[in-house]
């Protein structure tokens, strides 16, 4: 099983960075989240009895509401001129709500507020998370999403790769690969993409024994192996000879 790890190595022309976030960073607008999250999904804590056909409906409501909450942190991340920092400050989010006892932490009604106030203050702390991205914390959890916090980041990185034709590569290795060569793995996914910007995510599989995979396109779709795991596999097949009946 990979172990994710939310580092990312962005590539993108100097020209681009000022472009993608919609406004020069040295003089962000204000928005708040709130003011543009009224309305947004909430949890019922007593949804409806289900009936039979009804499974798929919590999958798919939960999916509109992730899409709900990223178009709305999106346009005030535009309106702020802070779409890079905040793709950012989501990955780390991502990666604290990865466990699942923080969103049931949080989802959790007999929980206190404060607690919960208190937990979210010392994330903000130490993830350094702008005021935004604070506000939109609090929301999520004031209406009991936060088990969906990975589904919205996903579903942001989305409207941020549209916004700035980014193109978002996954490299998985063995050990954690140098600067250089992500450089060079960027370099080459945008020669085969012709995307504005590229950003590798990393991930480490000791399964590969050695070398690396990145993983691109809509859903990771396309695949380029270079990993020893994939040349012994190749070479085995070659060995697998076709059964051959013998007369009796």
């Amino acid at each position: 099983m990979a172990a994710l790890r939310l580092a990312s190595f962005t590539l993108r022309p100097a020209a681009a960075a000022a472009a993608s976030s919609g406004a020069t960073p040295s003089a962000p607008r204000s928005a708040s989240f709130s003011s543009v999250a009224r309305g947004l999904p909430s949890l019922r804590l007593a949804p409806p009895r289900r009936r039979r056909g009804d499974l798929a409906r919590p999958r798919a409501a939960a999916e509109a509401a992730a899409e709900s909450y990223a178009s709305a942190l999106s346009e005030v991340a535009v309106e702020n001129g802070t779409l890079e920092q905040t793709v950012s400050d989501l990955e780390k989010l991502e990666k604290i709500f990865s466990d699942e006892a923080v969103a049931e932490f949080f989802d959790n009604p007999t929980v206190p507020r404060e607690e919960k106030a208190e937990l979210i203050g010392e994330i903000a702390k130490s993830s350094e998370l702008q005021p935004h991205v604070v506000n939109f914390l609090n929301v999520v959890v004031d209406n009991f999403r936060a088990s969906i916090v990975p589904q919205i980041v996903v579903e942001f990185e989305n409207v941020y790769n549209s916004l700035t034709g980014t193109e978002v590569a996954t490299v998985t290795s063995v050990v954690q690969l140098e600067s250089q060569d992500l450089a060079q793995i960027a370099q080459h996914v945008q020669k085969m993409t012709g995307a504005k910007n590229v950003r590798l995510k990393t991930q480490l599989d000791p399964a590969l024994i050695a070398g690396f995979t990145v993983q691109y396109g809509r859903d990771g779709s396309n695949l380029i192996d270079m990993s020893v795991r994939k040349q012994i596999e190749e070479i085995a097949s070659e060995f697998e000879l076709p059964a051959v009946p013998l007369e009796v």
